[in-house]
């Protein structure tokens, strides 16, 4: 699949409501009433199809006959109830799911031109392309600096200039660099839950991927460092593609121009919780005029 240069983006987007006083002191943007998708999203090159994707554990099937596309420098959610299949398709689209035990995939997944689950693929050089930021924050144990050039030492970088060069501009892709730079000989250990996550992005940034993967990033933070890691989301996709799982509903309205409404299946053999895509179409257009029932049921809470 051919993927031509995108046309420049404009900026994100999104309505600003006037801000209160309490918003303005913890950074917060109050919910617009309206979302609205980026207009060029629409017309922007494919970056990432899955193509009638069924994933099993066993005998049990998890994912069927999942369809979508996502374009580049966009973000795209995944929403819906818990264990409808939402991480397990993150995990798809970098083959995490490779580390479980008699995992089964079929289907395809193309990223470019790449079918990563052809044979000889090269997973390494695929994790690459596709970095992931966990829900729980995971730094390791060593320095700031360690921690962001760990990818690129990983791969073979000795380079001094090159490992610091490369550490400041991610740490100043994650919008962390003016927090820490006096401190990157310190453990990461010693950061904030918000200044890790943001550490664990700039590790992500450090190896250039193509996509970053996001499952649920913002759970285990507090709603000021959420803010932050939101409007980071909206300045990287400038440069970079997005997917993320979220739980929270308004977060997917403020961040992301595409998203996709997962459910279990109705059908599936009883005993089986088995998640397909109910809709997957722009935030707006899903958040406001749903065309599934399921999808609608979901997002007025009549489906937990």
């Amino acid at each position: 699949m051919e993927i031509d240069d995108p046309r420049p983006l404009p900026e994100p987007a999104l309505l600003q409501a006037p801000l209160d006083g309490a918003a303005k002191r913890a950074g917060l943007f109050l919910q617009p009433d309206l979302p609205l998708t980026d207009p060029s999203v629409l017309s922007a090159p494919t970056m990432l199809r899955v193509e009638r994707l069924n994933l099993f554990y066993g005998d049990k099937q998890a994912l069927s006959d999942i369809n979508l596309h996502v374009a580049r420098n966009s973000v795209t959610s995944f929403i819906g109830p818990s264990g409808c299949g939402k991480s397990t398709l993150l995990r798809c689209l970098n083959r995490m799911n490779d580390l479980i035990d008699d995992v089964r995939i079929e289907g395809r997944v193309l990223l470019g031109d790449t079918d990563i689950y052809a044979p000889g693929t090269d997973v390494i050089a695929l994790r690459k392309r596709a970095g992931m930021v966990f829900q729980k924050s995971n730094p390791f144990p060593k320095s700031i600096f360690e921690n962001v050039a760990y990818g690129l030492r990983i791969q073979g970088q000795r380079d001094r200039l090159v490992l610091e060069e490369a550490v400041e501009r991610s740490l100043k892709g994650a919008g962390l660099w003016e927090e820490v730079k006096d401190r990157l000989k310190d453990s990461a250990q010693g950061l904030s839950g918000g200044q890790q996550q943001r550490l664990c992005i700039a590790r992500a940034l450090a190896v250039r991927p193509e996509i970053i993967l996001m499952d649920e990033p913002c759970s285990a933070l507090d709603p000021i460092a959420t803010a932050r890691v939101e409007e980071l989301i909206l300045e990287l996709k400038r440069e970079f593609t997005i997917v993320i799982v979220t739980h929270n509903m308004q977060q997917a309205r403020r961040v992301s121009d595409m998203t996709a409404c997962l459910m279990l299946d109705d059908n599936a053999k009883e005993g089986q919780r088995t998640g397909v895509i109910a809709e997957f179409s722009a935030t707006d257009r899903l958040f406001t005029n749903p065309k599934d029932p399921r999808t609608e049921a979901y997002i007025t809470g009549r489906i937990a």
